[in-house]
């Protein structure tokens, strides 16, 4: 089953990002890094609720 989380900057804690994410095979917190338009560059994003 896939369910919807939100990606949040690591620096600024801004929500950036809407996703999805398969619970089964990733059942921890996802960490990415992804663009923020808040910091203007590349930063490490976490899974929030």
């Amino acid at each position: 089953m896939r369910v919807k989380i939100t990606l949040a900057c690591t620096d600024c804690k801004q929500r950036n990002y809407n996703t999805t994410k398969e619970k089964k095979t990733h059942p921890d917190r996802m960490e990415t890094k992804k663009y923020c338009k808040f910091c203007r560059t590349h930063t490490l994003h976490k899974e929030t609720k």
